[in-house]
């Protein structure tokens, strides 16, 4: 994110009335928040940070056993924003995708409206939905996890 994006925010930010505002995004998070008072200026603080990153551990002995192989997880979709979930492009239209559907990296699964901006998803990743984990026109925060898909 350049300097010119976080300007634009902060312009929205203005034009909305908004006083903070909060965004992250693979490992890049932004925060924003004015402060204004009468007779003072409007000041913006502006935080941003990459997580720390973890040590890579030193390899550990591998141990065998007999027992069953413990069942994988299917691989999530998830968030890229906080905003509101839909299923379907409008209200009288097909939802995107039901469980059993076959989906590729260009799928659109969903729509997350951020700030009045309908942004598509995309399944990112190959196989079949197996769980859809958000009702429709629900509130989702980044990061959260919206379907299951087993892997082709």
């Amino acid at each position: 994110m350049d300097f010119k994006d976080i300007k634009s925010i902060v312009d929205l930010m203005k034009k909305n009335s908004l006083s903070e505002f909060e965004m992250e995004k693979e490992g890049f998070k932004i925060k924003l928040r004015r402060a204004s008072g009468e007779g003072k200026s409007e000041e913006v603080q502006v935080q941003h940070y990459l997580p720390p990153v973890a040590p890579v551990p030193a390899e550990a002995p591998v141990a065998v056993s007999a027992s069953a192989p413990e069942p994988a997880t299917d691989p999530e979709i998830k968030s890229p924003m906080i905003g509101t979930f839909y299923r379907k492009p409008s209200p009288e239209s097909e939802s995107y995708v039901e469980v059993g559907d076959t989906v590729t990296a260009d799928t659109v699964v969903c729509i997350v409206e951020a700030m009045k901006v309908m942004n598509e998803i995309k399944a990112e990743m190959s196989g079949v939905v197996t769980e859809i984990l958000v009702e429709d026109s629900r509130p989702v925060e980044f990061g959260q996890p919206l379907f299951r898909v087993r892997p082709a």
